[in-house]
C-alpha cells in the first residue's frame, strides 16, 4: 500500500501542478486586475488564494461524491477481496476513456472561456475558440467575485478519480493527504505564477499546451492504474 501511496501522491502533485501552470486563466487573469485596479500585492495573493480555493473546493466535492461511489462498492462482499485491483481497473478505465476526450476536445477545438483586457482598464471573460483572434460581442466584465464564481463552477476534473482509489480501500487518511498535497500545490503554483506576472516577469507561451491539458491529465491517470495493476506501484 506504502508504493500506491507515493505515486498517487505523485500523480495529485504532476495533476495540481500541470492543469495549473498550463492554464493561463489560472493566474493572468488576477495579474490583469492587480494592474487595472493599482492592487497591492498583499490583495493580489488573497484574491488569489480565495479563487484558488473555490477551484478546489468544487472538485474536492465533486472527488467526494466518486469517492462515496469507490466506498459503497468496496462494501459489496464479492467485491471486497479485489478491492485494490478494481480500484486500479477503474482509474486505468477513467484514464483511458479521458485521454480519448481530451483528444477529442482538442481535435474539435470547443469554446473556453478567455480573459481579456480591454478599453483600457477594465477586464472581460468570454467563450471563444483556439484561433480565434477576435473577441465575440457577448463578453462580461470580470470583477474579483466573478471571478471567484468562475473558478468555483469550474473544478479540476483529473483529481476527481484520485479520491476513488483511497475510498475504494477504506483508507480515508490517505483521502485525506491526497486532497491537503492536491489543495497546497494548486495554490503554491498559482501565487508563484501570479508572484512572476505581479513583478513583471513574462510567462512561457502555454496556448498550446493549455488545448491538451485534458490529454495530459489522463494520460496520467492512466499511467497510475496501469502501474498499479501491472509495474507493481
Amino acid at each position: 500500500m506504502q508504493s500506491e501511496i507515493t505515486i498517487l501522491i505523485i500523480t495529485a502533485i504532476s495533476i495540481a501542478f500541470l492543469h495549473t501552470a498550463a492554464g493561463p486563466d489560472h493566474y493572468l487573469p488576477f495579474v490583469a486586475l492587480s494592474r487595472s485596479g493599482n492592487w497591492t500585492y498583499r490583495k493580489t495573493i488573497l484574491w488569489t488564494i480565495i479563487c484558488g480555493t473555490g477551484h478546489i473546493l468544487s472538485s474536492v466535492a465533486l472527488g467526494l461524491g466518486v469517492a462515496a461511489l469507490g466506498w459503497s462498492i468496496s462494501t459489496i462482499t464479492f467485491i471486497e477481496g479485489i478491492r485494490g485491483s478494481f480500484a486500479g481497473w477503474a482509474m486505468l478505465g477513467f484514464g483511458i476513456i479521458y485521454t480519448i476526450w481530451g483528444f477529442y476536445s482538442a481535435f474539435r477545438n470547443r469554446p473556453h472561456k478567455h480573459f481579456d483586457v480591454a478599453e483600457g482598464r477594465d477586464i472581460y471573460v468570454y467563450e471563444h475558440r483556439h484561433g480565434e483572434a477576435v473577441a465575440p460581442a457577448e463578453r462580461h466584465k470580470v470583477t474579483p467575485w466573478v471571478m471567484f464564481i468562475i473558478f468555483l463552477l469550474g473544478p479540476c476534473e483529473p483529481m476527481i478519480p484520485l479520491l476513488y482509489f483511497p475510498a475504494a480501500k477504506n483508507n480515508w487518511t490517505v483521502m485525506l493527504l491526497m486532497i491537503a498535497v492536491y489543495t497546497i500545490v494548486t495554490l503554491l503554483t498559482m501565487i508563484a505564477m501570479v508572484t512572476l506576472g505581479y513583478v513583471g516577469i513574462g510567462f512561457f507561451n502555454t496556448q498550446k499546451l493549455a488545448r491538451y491539458i485534458h490529454v495530459i491529465g489522463g494520460f496520467t491517470i492512466l499511467l497510475c492504474g496501469a502501474g498499479m495493476l501491472w509495474l507493481g506501484w
